[in-house]
């Protein structure tokens, strides 16, 4: 696994990641982020989800399901693999800072885990509205 030395906000995305299940009114109970290589994810991608493709992110829902029955909200427990590779080369193919697309897809993944889709255009569309917050708050807290 990867460490991201040049990622320094730490205090403030811990924060973001946690007002995100508050506002989504969706109970956490535990959140790992794995940061990986392309190689590393692109095994996950086959592995897991039969695609031969690179990806950013693969969220996976460990949530256990509530014994009482479906209905019943029970916390979530996520793991989240990003690709470290992936997030260096959209950042320059978008534009944007690294920094910045690194928080847009670890706010991808916890939205993920709180049920949003992004197969559809529709749910494309809404999840990156969705992401376009999360990030204005962010920058809002801690500028």
């Amino acid at each position: 696994m990867k460490r991201i030395r040049w990622f320094k906000d730490r205090r403030w995305m811990k924060w973001l990641l946690l007002e995100i299940f508050r506002e989504e009114q969706t109970s956490l109970q535990s959140l790992s982020f794995i940061f990986c290589s392309d190689e590393y994810l692109i095994g996950i991608n086959r592995e897991f989800l039969n695609h031969d493709t690179f990806t950013d992110i693969i969220t996976f829902d460990l949530t256990e399901k509530h014994p009482s029955g479906p209905d019943k909200p029970v916390p979530i427990a996520g793991e989240l693999y990003i690709s470290t590779d992936r997030i260096e080369e959209n950042a320059l193919k978008l534009r944007t800072l690294r920094e910045v697309e690194l928080r847009r897809v670890m706010i991808h993944g916890c939205l993920h885990l709180c049920g949003y889709k992004d197969k559809l255009n529709a749910d494309k569309t809404l999840m990156r509205r969705k992401e376009d917050h999360y990030l204005s708050l962010l920058k809002k807290r801690s500028t």
